[in-house]
């Protein structure tokens, strides 16, 4: 990855530096998840994102830690369960989730879901206050469909909106809103759950360039303006492969074959989803 510039691999969002690659560590769990996050971090991420609900921040906090990187040099962000989303439960969890990671802040404290029993505004009230508190650098979002995004903008400011998103899952909507608003869409399982691996089309645009599916499918997303992602990976195979994708250039020709492809499949749906046409 030689020449690279800090455009290549951040972006800046409302003048804040975020890594444009994170890793990511739902479902890893145990001295598993320190020790993905320390080689993570040793093969070069400084992006993590954790949540809660992983039930892996001491764990994530221990890896933090162990690494020996400045925490000022990594961006962090945890996300707040639906069950503690009103205020004082919201300002409790959160200085939780600060002591199990071992720091004094995050730098982006996210609501996993949108709630259909607290109003946001009592969420992102209470956010506010912990930013001015110096204990979250920025609020944010996590699966808010473009409707429910743009009311909560309209509420306060937001860094970020981390949804599902793929080659074979569209956000267009939201896409315009970030673009419009300078904020990041976040791309969860941008490997679609390993349906990407091994997939025909993105194998064989990979071939050309000496890259896997995998590669190809986070390349494009983090062609598109204000994207980030953090992807999950098990081995440290696996996750250096997924951090050498700023070493080759899609064409025009490539990203219109996979923005081609049919973009209809939603891994992540619980019951407590919203309506995603919202």
């Amino acid at each position: 990855m030689a020449n690279l510039t800090r455009e290549d691999t951040v972006l800046t969002i409302q003048g804040t530096e975020i890594p444009r690659l994170g890793y990511g560590t739902w479902l890893v769990t145990g001295s598993d998840a320190t020790d993905g996050v320390r080689d993570a971090l040793e093969i070069g991420y400084r992006h993590i994102d954790t949540a809660r609900a992983y039930e892996n921040e001491a764990q994530v906090g221990a890896g933090l830690a162990d690494s020996g990187v400045d925490r000022g040099d990594i961006f962090l962000t945890t996300k707040i369960w639906l069950d503690d989303f009103e205020p004082a439960e919201l300002k409790r969890a959160a200085e939780d989730s600060l002591r199990q990671l071992r720091t004094d802040y995050v730098d982006l404290l996210l609501l996993h879901w949108p709630s259909a029993d607290v109003p946001v505004e009592h969420s992102l009230q209470a956010m506010r206050e912990l930013q001015e508190e110096g204990k979250i650098r920025h609020p944010g979002v996590s699966n808010f469909p473009a409707g429910m995004l743009a009311r909560a903008l309209e509420i306060t400011p937001l860094l970020a909106d981390q949804v599902e998103y793929h080659p074979f899952l569209a956000q267009d909507a939201l896409l315009a809103l970030a673009q419009q608003h300078d904020l990041t869409i976040t791309a969860y399982s941008p490997l679609a759950h390993g349906k990407v691996v091994g997939h025909q089309e993105l194998t064989a645009i990979g071939e050309q360039y000496g890259k896997s599916a995998g590669q190809v499918a986070l390349r494009w997303l983090l062609d598109h303006p204000n994207v980030t992602t953090a992807v999950k990976a098990s081995s440290r195979e696996r996750r250096q492969e997924n951090f050498d994708v700023f070493d080759f250039a899609l064409s025009d020709a490539d990203r219109e074959r996979i923005t081609a492809l049919p973009k209809d499949l939603r891994t992540a749906n619980p019951s407590w989803a919203p309506d995603w046409s919202d």
